[in-house]
């Protein structure tokens, strides 16, 4: 009976406040006071009591009143956390405080003439006792709501026993002494009191509620200024940056949500700390979003104070607080997919999207931690989860961004030439998916669902193709063994989009033959031996190699090609070959379409892959070499490719046999035919990713150094200008675009195939012979004979080895921004902060 008491008597309040048109005096304390007086009222209960409808009348009708209750409520937070809060009372004063600006601040963001409003200071003319300069209310409100994340009793464990004494003052407590959690810089771990965890939780909501002006802003827009709220919390200005920074970054990588392992622990106690974890994980991807660096040549360097969560992040560096974080991370990303004998006996938490922004964010602005997490098989603990949520996501159109940051987070690693070492280490199925049962390695895996996303992912998935091959191409010099599964995939997609119509349809699909060629010229040139089933599968499909050789190029053909086009691609089908027979693991179900409904947000336009990447030779220079002839050895070489000189010489090569299979090109003649350096048609434009050019062997230990040389015939070569890419890129080919006779031919004549023409040439005829010699049927035969066979001397130079290592760019920096915004809008439901406002930054659909 009381709780309603209570909230007719709020309610009352409210209405007398949304109704009175004339201004109320700020003096008038007994009005004031009845919206945070000592009743309890919950977060829920104030979303509720106070409907969107009045806050948007108030702010129109009587908006002096709407300044006051934010004025009056910012102040008693100021006074808490100059005094303290120990008692019950003042603690909840507090609390009501932080819940009426959570419901209210959304609307003041909503419109662009009140944005303004929190950079004015207090009517009562607080001032900085230092400069004598009025301060403006939202850095009054950012640094009390900061002194009460580490104020004792209501946040934080007091250190001092009970005494006449009682609290210590806040202003001089030293937070260092509070940070939440042990980890990184912090080895004491304080008592655990859910009340805290709760406390903390709702003053964090209340900031990145502050940090949510962004999202009524256009993308254009937010791109162009700093988010001042953010600015005053990462600043030197904020004395608790540091111990912040620190508490939030334990909370998160400390967090099990497991515990002690008993079932259903989490059906019979509540779990304070996972909503902390999730509100903390959001603050940390939002302030670590704000590099102010891009807008330091708009802006006086002075006007502009460095971010320090950033700052902080980029010099962690001892490898026990490494271990630490990547501990966190593959715990919490791998707990969704943990399997039990009991159903649903343990806790799964909901937050990996924000997680893998909070991941890629740390490797992006931390490259000492990025090289720690590819210098053991700690990744795949990385890459196993990635490759879950984008087999498990690639139905549903709801979840396209969570494919994005996917395949991003895989394109930094794979620039890494460890992460392509890494993948040589056997698979074992622990994780149920939807895809072949197979025996191989995480890199058979990574093929596979690759291969399943392009083929039966939706089609707002096209735009990620480049970024997936380039992956491919990325790690396949160090791709020791491939299964027979992977390798039918690999031809699969190959098949696929190289049929005429495909490649006619759009002026950049060769772009995904190109750099599927290039894929396979790298095992064949640098981990011949060992890939005795790719080499089968070449063999075996060779036709689609040859049909490529001999693809037309006269305009009437090109036509009949187009208008053969059925409403059925390829793409969509998989080759009853490549799927005939097999079974899905044990367990795993088919992915789903998202539920009539789902709300999604929208995303920004994906950039293409040229200004995302850039190119680097893995073969560094001679001066390079020689510099790094000692780094080398101490090292140690962790990689062993087939080197072309170190293989046996060919038991009865008939070199001059045509292959069986006619229209080939002419024989060539031994040790002829040497594929040109770093030729541009390997390196196909993708319209907002960047790439890096670095040559160098597989075996080097250099691979990540830029090569003083530049690549000469660039990017540039291809023809296609930046508008069709741009219109390609988003999978919308241009109507009035007709594929013609010199298109073709201009990318036809670069396509990479000497170096398999050459395969087939010399293993065909020979893998025929012992067919007939032997009448064998059995392919483990052939598989046995292609194990020992070589190629020495008989293949092209090898090419040198390029790599496209994801870049920094204006467009991912916005689309990370548009994709985490949405995630945080989604996700924060209860209670639901931004619901039915005018956002800005993106648009909530319902699928």
């Amino acid at each position: 009976m009381g709780n309603a008491d209570t909230k007719l008597h709020f309610r009352k309040a409210v209405v007398q406040l949304t109704t009175k048109t004339q201004p109320i005096d700020a003096s008038d304390d007994s009005f004031w006071e009845q919206f945070w007086g000592e009743h309890i009222t919950t977060v829920q209960d104030v979303f509720a009591l106070i409907p969107a409808a009045e806050i948007r009348s108030l702010r129109e009708e009587a908006p002096s009143n709407l300044a006051t209750l934010c004025y009056k409520a910012v102040e008693k937070l100021v006074r808490a956390a100059d005094t303290g809060c120990s008692t019950h009372q003042e603690q909840q004063i507090v609390l009501n405080c932080m819940r009426i600006l959570m419901r209210v601040i959304p609307y003041i963001f909503e419109d662009a003439d009140w944005r303004g409003f929190f950079w004015s200071s207090l009517p009562a003319g607080g001032e900085d006792e230092g400069t004598g300069e009025s301060i403006p209310l939202a850095n009054s409100l950012i640094h009390a709501l900061c002194d009460l994340l580490f104020c004792p009793d209501f946040t934080v464990t007091t250190n001092k026993k009970s005494g006449p004494d009682k609290h210590e003052d806040l202003q001089s407590i030293d937070s260092c002494e509070f940070i939440w959690e042990a980890g990184v810089g912090f080895a004491h771990s304080p008592p655990h009191v859910p009340t805290h965890d709760i406390n903390r939780t709702e003053i964090l909501k209340l900031i990145l509620t502050c940090f949510s002006q962004s999202i009524y802003q256009p993308s254009s827009d937010s791109s162009d200024a700093p988010n001042r709220w953010i600015s005053v919390f990462t600043s030197a200005d904020n004395r608790h940056a540091l111990p912040l920074f620190t508490s939030l970054l334990n909370v998160v990588c400390g967090y099990n949500p497991v515990g002690f392992g008993v079932p259903y622990n989490h059906l019979l106690f509540s779990d304070s700390r996972e909503p902390l974890v999730e509100v903390a994980l959001q603050i940390l991807i939002t302030t670590l979003d704000h590099d102010i660096t891009a807008a330091l040549s708009e802006m006086e360097e002075s006007a502009v104070p460095d971010n320090l969560f950033i700052n902080y992040l980029s010099r962690i560096h001892r490898e026990e607080d490494f271990s630490f974080v990547l501990r966190g991370f593959t715990r919490l990303l791998n707990n969704p997919l943990q399997q039990t004998y009991l159903p649903h006996s343990t806790k799964k938490v909901n937050f990996h999207q924000e997680l893998m922004v909070f991941f890629w964010k740390f490797c992006d602005y931390n490259k000492k931690f990025l090289f720690y997490v590819l210098k053991s098989s700690d990744v795949l603990d990385i890459l196993v989860p990635i490759l879950y949520h984008l087999n498990d996501a690639r139905a549903d159109q709801s979840r396209v961004g969570l494919m994005h940051i996917g395949v991003f987070i895989l394109l930094l690693l794979s620039g890494e030439r460890n992460f392509g070492v890494r993948l040589n280490k056997p698979y074992t199925a622990s994780v149920p998916m939807d895809i072949p049962v197979f025996t191989g390695t995480h890199a058979d895996l990574m093929i596979i669902v690759f291969h399943k996303i392009i083929t039966t992912g939706h089609q707002r998935l096209q735009p990620l193709f480049d970024c997936l091959l380039t992956i491919l191409v990325n790690v396949s010099p160090y791709i020791k063994t491939m299964s027979m599964v992977a390798a039918n995939k690999l031809l699969h997609l190959l098949e696929a989009f190289s049929t005429p119509w495909f490649l006619f349809s759009a002026p950049h699909h060769h772009h995904l033959v190109f750099f599927l060629l290039e894929t396979f010229n790298n095992i064949i040139q640098y981990q011949f031996d060992g890939n005795s089933n790719l080499v089968y599968t070449i063999i075996r499909k060779r036709q689609v190699f040859h049909s490529l050789a001999n693809l037309p190029t006269d305009y009437g053909t090109i036509n009949k090609s187009l208008s053969r086009r059925g409403k059925r691609g390829l793409l969509r089908q998989p080759s009853t070959e490549s799927t005939r027979g097999q079974r899905s693991m044990e367990g795993a179900l088919p992915a789903q379409p998202a539920q009539p409904g789902t709300k999604t947000a929208t995303l920004a336009a994906m950039p293409i892959l040229e200004t995302m990447t850039e190119k680097e030779s893995a073969h560094p220079t001679t001066q390079q070499l020689n510099e790094l002839t000692t780094a080398a050895t101490a090292n140690g070489d962790l990689v062993g490719p087939v080197s072309p000189t170190s293989l046996v010489p060919p038991r009865g090569v008939g070199e001059d046999d045509p292959l069986a299979t006619g229209n080939v090109a002419a024989p060539l003649p031994q040790g002829t035919g040497i594929q040109p350096p770093t030729e541009n048609h390997t390196l196909p434009t993708i319209q907002d990713l960047k790439i890096s050019d670095k040559p160098s062997c597989p075996e080097s230990p250099t691979l990540s150094l830029r090569s003083a040389q530049s690549d000469s015939s660039g990017p540039s070569t291809l023809s296609m200008t930046r508008s069709e890419s741009t219109a390609s890129t988003l999978g919308v080919a241009s109507q009035q675009w007709v594929p013609n006779s010199a298109w073709v031919l201009s990318w036809k004549t670069k396509l990479p195939l000497q170096t398999i023409m050459r395969l087939l040439q010399v293993l065909v005829p020979q893998v025929e012979k012992i067919c007939i010699d032997k009448g064998l049927t059995d392919e483990s035969e052939i598989l046995r004979f292609l194990q020992h066979g070589t190629l020495v001397g008989l293949l092209p130079v090898p090419h040198p080895i390029l790599i496209r290592k994801y870049q920094a760019n204006a467009g991912t920096a916005t689309w990370f921004r548009t994709y985490m915004w949405g995630i945080i809008y989604l996700r924060n439901v209860d209670p639901p902060i931004w619901y039915d406002t005018d956002v800005k930054l993106f648009e909530i659909q319902r699928v």
